[in-house]
């Protein structure tokens, strides 16, 4: 008999904790419905939900940052626009102080710049007489014309007799254009009279040929008109031959040989089709039936291997069960056996040691 040691009872329950493991692992994927293949729903619903609070902080965050933006560049548009009015209004002032109390005039070297200056400053010298014609002054030369106001009048009673010498030759001029304009006025008249009669012979040839055109194009609209009823007779006669064909044909009589194709009976004109007769619509539902039963067909085996796999892994669950039941049963016995045996040993080494 042999005696348990610590070593051994930790090992069955390695072996116990290995198998009750085991147990759960077949009892989650030999599951053929309920059974989840390669993923944890748990931690992803987990990570989801940090995805989830991670993004809306990050938007709290994003939005905190757009507010504050918007705070700080309305109050740098409120500043910017203060400081504009500010330096607005000191512009505005320096150049009110300047027209008001820093004008030109009011400095004392301004005559140096004054841009007036010539105007008002006097001329160097207004006759030969001026008492200001000094020798320094250097404004009287010798040779100078001191006959002045003489040389002056001398030139007005010359350009007098040149102006009235130009007045004649411009009356001269005049009557002699004036007859050129007659002689030509006479010859524009003779022109006139020969044009009005060249433009009446035109006139007559004129309203001669637009009468004959008049005449021809009558002519031809009473052929074209006669020409478009003759057409139009004949295209309605054309129209109610066509109607007639259409009507007496096979394509609105729904006759169902016109669809048959020249490639083969099982083939047909896809324009032309007029549908499935009444045989290959029986044709076809008897195959959708057929079809129906083979899917009950197929559903019923499907539905009988699974009862089939529930029943075995049942009978396997059960089998696995009383196998650890008995296991269970020898090995309290083997432990009742291993109790006795360790405490009939303890009695003997007692009375040993007693005697």
């Amino acid at each position: 008999m042999e005696v348990a040691q610590p070593k051994d009872l930790k090992e069955d329950f390695v072996l116990a904790k290995r198998r009750h493991a085991e147990l759960v692992r077949q009892k989650r994927i030999f599951n053929a419905r309920n059974r989840i293949i390669g993923g944890d729903t748990a931690a992803w619903d987990a990570q989801v939900c940090d995805q989830n609070i991670k993004a809306a902080t990050e938007k709290a965050r994003d939005e905190a940052f757009a507010a504050e933006m918007r705070q700080n560049d309305k109050i740098a548009c409120i500043s910017e626009n203060r400081e504009r009015r500010d330096r607005k209004n000191l512009c505005k002032a320096i150049n009110d102080f300047q027209q008001s109390f820093q004008r030109p005039e009011t400095r004392r070297e301004f005559d140096l710049s004054d841009p007036l200056a010539l105007k008002k400053d006097r001329p160097a010298r207004q006759s030969d007489y001026d008492a200001r014609n000094t020798i320094s002054g250097m404004q009287k030369f010798m040779g100078e014309d001191l006959n002045f106001h003489l040389r002056k009048k001398f030139q007005e009673e010359q350009n007098r007799e040149w102006s009235l010498q130009q007045q004649k030759e411009r009356m001269i001029g005049r009557e002699n254009q004036k007859c050129a304009e007659d002689v030509y006025l006479k010859t524009r008249l003779q022109f006139d009279e020969t044009a009005k009669h060249l433009q009446n012979l035109e006139t007559a040839t004129r309203k001669a040929v637009c009468a004959t055109v008049k005449e021809f194009n009558k002519n031809q609209a009473l052929e074209s008109a006669e020409k478009k009823i003759q057409e139009r007779k004949q295209e309605q006669e054309d129209n109610l031959a066509e109607i007639s064909n259409m009507l007496r044909g096979d394509l609105l009589s729904e006759n169902p040989q016109q669809a048959a194709s020249s490639f083969g009976p099982h083939r047909v004109v896809p324009d032309r089709w007029k549908g499935m007769s009444q045989e290959q619509l029986e044709e076809i539902r008897l195959v959708q039936r057929q079809q129906v039963q083979e899917k009950l067909r197929l559903q019923e085996e499907e539905r009988q291997r699974d009862m089939d796999w529930d029943r075995r892994r049942i009978q396997k669950a059960r089998a696995t069960l009383l196998f650890e039941q008995q296991q269970q049963r020898l090995q309290r016995g083997l432990r009742r056996a291993l109790d006795c045996s360790n405490l009939s040993l303890a009695r003997e080494q007692l009375l040993q040691s007693l005697g």
